[in-house]
């Protein structure tokens, strides 16, 4: 039996850090604070409303890191403080109006299964960490495309054109850098845990 085992439960990334209630509020303002980061690199994308950013990505890690509640709860201090006025959505932009702001609500869904998963190993392998991340990706894009075609008229057809499709491509490199990352960070983990 693996010394990373917690009383039958699989540990997140986030269990190995020492500490509890301070520990898990630090980590929960950290998580919003790199998604708001992330959010800045920004590229715009030829015909569409929404850009691609970083935010995704650090949504989809932070969620697999910290786990279930903790990820769910990061997202949310992201999606409550931007929409209170925090100027940390992309582009320096704050607020829940806009065609991006349901794939930001998404973030909440997709980091709570992302975190779910994670605690039950899926994010030790390559393949398990790309089968998880796929499935968050798709819960912010079930978000992001009803707010898009009520944010901007777009039928379903158009709205996945304009708000998925062009994101395929960055998504997938996205994948691919996690695939190889969380299982890596538990490798080294593992190692240090046994010496």
């Amino acid at each position: 039996m693996s010394s990373l085992s917690f009383a039958g439960k699989r540990p997140v990334l986030a269990d190995l850090v020492p500490g509890s209630l301070v520990r898990d509020i630090a980590l929960v303002a950290g998580g919003a604070v790199l998604t708001g980061a992330a959010a800045q690199l920004t590229i715009p994308v030829p015909g569409s409303p929404v850009p691609m950013t970083g935010q995704t990505f650090a949504a989809l890690l932070v969620g697999a890191s910290l786990g279930m509640s903790r990820g769910a709860a990061s997202m949310l201090v992201y999606l409550l403080v931007g929409a209170v006025g925090v100027p940390w959505f992309q582009h320096g932009t704050a607020g829940l109006s806009g065609a991006s702001a349901g794939y930001i609500v998404g973030f909440v869904f997709a980091g709570a299964l992302v975190g779910a998963l994670a605690g039950r190993g899926g994010d030790r392998t390559p393949v398990r960490t790309a089968g998880t991340m796929v499935l968050g990706n798709l819960v912010i894009y079930a978000f992001g495309v009803p707010w898009l075609m009520a944010s901007t008229g777009f039928d379903l057809s158009t709205a996945f054109a304009k708000g998925v499709t062009p994101f395929l491509i960055g998504d997938a490199i996205k994948i691919v850098v996690a695939a190889g990352l969380l299982p890596l960070t538990w490798k080294l983990v593992s190692g240090r845990t046994q010496d």
